[in-house]
């Protein structure tokens, strides 16, 4: 039978404080992305007004349709999946096996790789050289391109040698061995098994980045065919403001077609937003679980 313990005042009143807190952090962390979705399907003359505090007004999907009336949106949301979905793979698969193999003392040299490995933190080679270094390999204008030039992040590496160090036991490890485990099969079937929360965390911060990333596909990518949805996405937002700014320069007499015009640039500025991250809204709360389990790795040394 469980025994309920009785709160003090004070704990009813600490309670609340926290209570409150929480709820007002919450609503903080959540109103810019109530505002974003209500102004995507307002007037945007209501938008520019100020009009819009939580529910939309003046109910509108012609941002969305000027967004998907691009014939490359699937087209980007289909190669953004294909890079997100390998590109993290391929990071967990690089950056596990290297952040165990760096969590071992006996590995010779260890000390010396890591160095280099954090030295890269603060110093690169720069623009310039990467793209020399992805032409030499003839990288440029690949599939490949987009996925291995970000093969590593150094900061996920430390993240991972850390939990590896800290959260797995040593005991179990030098077990399978003696049972006659080689170091791969104990690897796999052991340590990975324990690192569901590493792998978790891993694999969000990993495919967040490759769904957001737009940079390299700028440099790097000139074939249309393989650029991804958020090269897409800035490339239709730049065009409708261009066009207002265009208009307005030109000092453009049909006014209705202008007000159009900076009416539909100001629908697809927040239809832009809600197009690109509504995916990873929709995945998150399937890892969120290992998160929060995750976002405390190598803070308690066990």
């Amino acid at each position: 039978m469980a025994i309920k313990i009785k709160q003090s005042r004070t704990d009813r009143i600490f309670d609340a404080v926290v209570l409150v807190l929480m709820t007002l952090l919450m609503l903080v962390v959540l109103y810019p992305l109530i505002y974003i979705v209500s102004a995507s399907v307002s007037d945007p003359d209501m938008v520019n007004q100020g009009k819009i505090w939580l529910y939309p007004v003046g109910f509108t999907l012609e941002g969305y349709y000027r967004v998907f009336q691009d014939a490359e949106i699937l087209l980007g949301y289909r190669n953004t999946i294909f890079y997100t979905v390998v590109g993290t793979l391929l990071n967990l698969a690089l950056t596990l096996t290297a952040a165990f193999s760096l969590s071992k003392k006996d590995l010779a040299g260890r000390n010396v790789i890591m160095f280099f490995i954090a030295f890269t933190m603060y110093f690169s080679g720069g623009m310039i050289p990467s793209y020399l270094l992805m032409k030499n390999l003839g990288l440029i204008n690949s599939w490949l391109v987009l996925i291995v030039s970000s093969g590593i992040s150094t900061y996920n590496l430390i993240i991972s040698r850390t939990f590896f160090q800290n959260g797995v036991p040593q005991d179990i490890e030098e077990a399978a061995f003696i049972d006659g485990c080689s170091p791969v099969r104990a690897f796999v079937s052991i340590v990975l098994p324990l690192s569901k929360a590493l792998i978790g965390v891993m694999a969000l911060y990993y495919g967040v980045s490759h769904w957001n990333s737009y940079f390299s596909a700028l440099i790097y990518v000139t074939d249309r065919s393989k650029i991804p949805l958020q090269l897409v996405l800035r490339e239709i937002l730049i065009e409708q403001q261009m066009k207002a700014t265009m208009m307005q320069a030109g000092g453009f007499v049909d006014e209705l077609l202008l007000d159009a015009q900076v009416r539909l640039a100001s629908l697809v500025r927040f239809s832009v937003i809600i197009v690109s991250s509504l995916p990873v809204l929709i995945v998150y709360p399937f890892l969120q679980k290992y998160f929060n389990q995750g976002v405390m790795i190598g803070s308690i040394k066990g």
